[in-house]
């Protein structure tokens, strides 16, 4: 079977995923936690498939995309080679394109309404399946962002509890471009708060183990209030203003 990156292609991805993982373990140690509880999505978002492929083969084993389009494609090709990463929904996900992922996907982030959930769970009981799915919320309250408010989770969790065919795992969340230093640990350290304070009122605590947050620009600090899985494009894959259309 022919793959469809070369050798320099792989030689890159390992370097840079290496650098990226001394980084975690560095933050990880300031922080007193144990690295295997922090896991490295590589996001290939407008990336080809080779890169995803070499990103795979350099050893990085859980991969997220933004948008369907993109994450179906790249699935079909890679299990066709015989590689079969965790695949991570990490970006808006309409309920139009539900169906095409359910089955794909290991977890899906963004899961930004009690109606997109229950559409999940709809098509997922329809496959016989219980998809893993995260709780985005905007802690920071910026208007850009997707996601349920503190106030509106606090108050959506009795219909969350009552759906079916999904499994709530956890919280995902975005902090903004920092204006000033220590912005974004605050955004992370509220989001913590609210994951710990959440626990207490979900359907199944004991799957209650996910807190996905932190970027190329970011993650250091998420690590350090938290985060169990981090999102990591630029740093692994390059500029994406590189990438020819």
């Amino acid at each position: 079977m022919m793959f469809d990156y070369d050798e320099e292609l792989l030689k890159g991805f390992e370097e840079r995923i290496s650098a990226v993982r001394e980084n975690i373990v560095a933050a990880a140690r300031e922080a007193s936690r144990d690295v295997s509880g922090i896991t490295l999505i590589g996001v290939s978002k407008v990336f080809p498939v080779s890169y995803a492929e070499a990103a795979f083969s350099a050893g990085l084993k859980d991969l997220g995309e933004n948008r369907v389009q993109e994450l179906v494609p790249k699935y079909d090709r890679m299990k066709e080679l015989g590689m079969e990463p965790n695949w991570h929904l990490i970006g808006t996900l309409q309920t139009n394109k539900v169906k095409y992922i359910i089955g794909r996907t290991c977890l899906i982030h963004s899961v930004d309404s009690v109606k997109l959930m229950a559409e999940i769970g709809k098509r997922s009981e329809a496959s016989g399946l219980v998809s893993d799915v995260l709780i985005e919320v905007n802690v920071s309250g910026e208007e850009t962002k997707h996601g349920f408010s503190p106030v509106m989770l606090r108050e959506s969790i009795d219909q969350i509890n009552g759906l079916s065919g999904v499994r709530v795992r956890g919280l995902m969340t975005m902090a903004p471009i920092e204006q000033y230093e220590g912005q974004a640990r605050k955004v992370f350290h509220d989001a913590r708060e609210l994951f710990t304070d959440m626990k207490g009122y979900v359907k199944e605590p004991g799957c209650w183990d996910t807190l996905s947050m932190g970027m190329s620009h970011d993650y250091i600090d998420a690590i350090k209030e938290g985060a169990t899985h981090i999102r990591i494009g630029t740093a692994i894959f390059g500029d994406r203003n590189s990438v020819k259309p």
